[in-house]
């Protein structure tokens, strides 16, 4: 594809996405972090400011997760750093949306060698996370696709931290998973 022809957008670190042919080098892990951070869940309707990025964090915490697996279910909604959170209904509606989502995440897997992730254990973990958000925040989910149990030792008056604090968070988690596990589950990478 000729760059010169294809639209991008400039991220928060300055780099051009071309988000129709998206490359692993135009990603990068600050611009995910920072973008999530500042990106509420649910489109914005819940009861307060509930980022993607505290969403990730929570996600990839849960025990369930296997160590080689902790960056993945970090970076599981990564795309959403540059189409931003869409409710799942509207999602599911799209299916331009699905394509850009889906270009997006496998330049997203390649750039942190993450294809080989449980992603199984990523999705249903996501679900149940997602269960426990609605009771969070006052979400009504309740024509959407099946019904996780919620996790229950997450305190729900907890959730809605601050844009710096989520991408603080964020980066943290990177750098702790990756010093201990590598991206792509190889320490050392």
């Amino acid at each position: 594809m000729h760059y010169e022809t294809v639209p991008w957008l400039t991220t928060y670190t300055g780099i051009k996405f071309h988000f129709l042919d998206p490359q692993p080098e135009e990603i990068c892990i600050e611009d995910i972090a920072h973008a999530l951070s500042l990106t509420c869940r649910f489109g914005g309707h819940c009861a307060c400011m509930y980022s993607v990025a505290e969403h990730s964090v929570r996600v990839a915490s849960q025990p369930e997760i296997l160590p080689s697996s902790k960056i993945a279910a970090l970076l599981h909604d990564a795309e959403e750093t540059y189409i931003p959170d869409i409710p799942t209904p509207i999602k599911h509606a799209s299916l331009e949306i699905q394509r850009l989502n889906s270009r997006i995440n496998r330049a997203v897997k390649r750039k942190f060698r993450i294809e080989r992730a449980d992603w199984a254990t990523i999705h249903r973990v996501d679900k149940r996370m997602l269960v426990t958000e609605t009771l969070a925040l006052d979400v009504d989910t309740s024509d959407w696709d099946g019904k996780e149990e919620p996790y229950r030792h997450l305190a729900l008056g907890d959730f809605g931290w601050l844009p710096d604090k989520a991408e603080a968070a964020f980066l943290f988690a990177f750098g702790y998973y990756n010093k201990l596990f590598g991206v792509g589950g190889t320490a050392g990478a």
